[in-house]
């Protein structure tokens, strides 16, 4: 987790210090949601620290950060696979990669991790956290990104789209907290 959180820092910080500001609240949920994925724990708060590496200016190839991000991680830091699968999948991205023109793409280079459980935390983590780092509900989340890109934006059609599978993983991750002892 140090690691993760370093290079996220080194990348996003300076240059960007909301993302950095909102890098850092995921990564806080994720310690708290940690718990339910047990040995996966510091997979999970790495990859929340991550997740939006992509974002950092000297990343930005393509200009669509799971990709970038991803790309990074393991060109240049040699990173665990499903760290990088992680990454690049975060949030429901293949779909936002379709509307980019770079499914196939994401698909093929970094497929989807088979752990359900692990892939939904990322998603609760993110989307319950808001650009600033705060808590916030994933409902406010949505729409706050379709208010800040407009509807009609690649980032707005995406987040439409995503919007239901992104309220399922949320809940299924409330629920198996909620049925965890305190």
């Amino acid at each position: 987790m140090a690691w993760a959180r370093q290079v996220a820092k080194a990348e996003l910080c300076g240059a960007l210090p909301r993302r950095w500001a909102h890098s850092l609240g995921v990564a806080a949920r994720a310690v708290e949601v940690g718990r339910l994925l047990g040995k996966d724990a510091d997979l999970l708060s790495a990859a929340a620290a991550l997740h939006d590496v992509g974002y950092a200016p000297r990343l930005a190839v393509t200009g669509f950060h799971p990709l970038d991000g991803a790309r990074f991680l393991r060109d240049e830091h040699g990173a665990d696979e499903r760290l990088v699968r992680l990454v690049a999948n975060h949030s429901f991205a293949l779909l936002e990669a379709e509307e980019r023109g770079l499914r196939e793409e994401l698909a093929g280079e970094f497929p989807l991790l088979d752990q359900p459980l692990l892939v939904d935390a990322l998603v609760y983590c993110d989307m319950t956290t808001t650009p600033d780092g705060g808590r916030t509900t994933a409902e406010e989340r949505v729409a706050e990104i379709r208010g800040r890109y407009g509807d009609d934006s690649v980032v707005g059609r995406f987040i439409r789209r995503a919007a239901p599978e992104i309220f399922a993983a949320v809940g299924r991750v409330e629920a198996v907290l909620a049925a965890q002892p305190r």
